[in-house]
């Protein structure tokens, strides 16, 4: 198993949250933003997941906690008005899952307790002072994501030698999705790859941006998550196909779904511990004062369904590698 071990080091006092009594006195409604398809199991997983954590802290769905789910469904512009719907009713706090869903519910509210569910880079980004001490109304968790690109690449170019054009695709909308393009060219530069930037706006972009890409000389794809790629997950991953070059994903529910290859934290497991977060919170702890964890455990899936229909031979060493192969 590949595990990167990365310790937040802070031991601090947590003074009690100025609003404590009040969410003491009621049974506290739970806002959960994400920028991702409700018709997508993968960001059900993170919600269901948040839920599940929540129980073992003695939270019961309906009992003693309600829960405002919004999904973005792929449509960036469409998240401030979510996040300004879930402070219209009041929750008590917002649990927001990815850079977009973060940024739009700290410009919604400066007041309502934020908990991050997967952040890139949350002090680059501006959502915390640092990880010790975010500050002000947030916390939560950091997926590393856009650090990650090197071992994503590295895995990729270990498993097809020969590739030696790699073609990114991102949403230039998505800020989070800048850290990373900036990261994988800097590690494409390292490894002595061809970088190529394609930048998807919308659904009609993606099938234009595959086709333009394989005839300037791409092959291979790495595919950057995030609110508008994920709701086209399925038409990515069959392009993917159709044009038989091996693909690397930025999040593991990529490769279920017929993606080649992701090397990633699980984000059901970022959820599960955001409801450590939203327990201390509730309980009174400012949110401003716990430290941003990072994950510790990271893992190598690969799917042997996909190699074997693209006609893609995985070497012995690289499978040897993964955590999870998908027969």
């Amino acid at each position: 198993m590949i595990k990167i071990f990365l310790h937040t080091l802070i031991v601090i006092s947590l003074a009690p949250f100025p609003c404590a009594k009040a969410l003491a006195q009621k049974n506290p409604r739970i806002g959960i933003l994400t920028g991702g398809s409700s018709n997508d199991p993968a960001y059900r997983a993170r919600h269901d997941a948040l839920r599940q954590g929540l129980e073992k802290f003695g939270y019961i769905e309906g009992k003693n906690i309600f829960f405002e789910d919004r999904f973005g469904d792929g449509k960036v512009d469409q998240i401030p008005s979510l996040a300004a719907d879930l402070v219209r009713r009041k929750v008590d706090i917002i649990v927001a899952g990815g850079n977009a869903a973060i940024r739009a519910s700290m410009q919604a509210s400066p007041t309502i307790p934020i908990v991050m569910g997967n952040a890139g880079d949350p002090v680059e980004e501006g959502f915390a002072a640092s990880l010790a001490r975010p500050g002000g109304n947030i916390t939560g968790l950091s997926s590393l994501s856009p650090t990650l690109h090197g071992k994503r690449l590295e895995l990729l170019q270990e498993a097809f030698p020969k590739i030696s054009r790699v073609a990114v695709f991102w949403d230039p909308r998505n800020r989070g999705n800048a850290l990373y393009l900036k990261d994988a060219r800097e590690v494409s530069r390292a490894l002595k790859l061809q970088f190529q930037s394609v930048e998807l706006r919308g659904q009609d972009e993606i099938e234009r941006g595959f086709r333009t890409s394989v005839k300037s000389g791409a092959n291979a794809f790495m595919i950057v998550s995030g609110g508008l790629l994920n709701a086209h997950r399925t038409l990515i991953v069959n392009l993917s196909a159709k044009y038989r070059h091996p693909a690397t994903y930025t999040e593991q529910d990529w490769v279920p779904v017929g993606g080649l290859m992701a090397y990633a934290t699980s984000f059901p497991d970022l959820y599960r511990r955001a409801a450590f977060y939203v327990d201390k919170i509730l309980k009174g702890t400012k949110p401003g004062d716990l430290p941003v964890e990072q994950p510790t455990k990271f893992e190598f899936v690969v799917n042997l369904k996909t190699a074997k229909q693209i006609g893609l031979t995985i070497p012995p060493n690289v499978l040897a590698r993964a955590d999870k192969v998908i027969r």
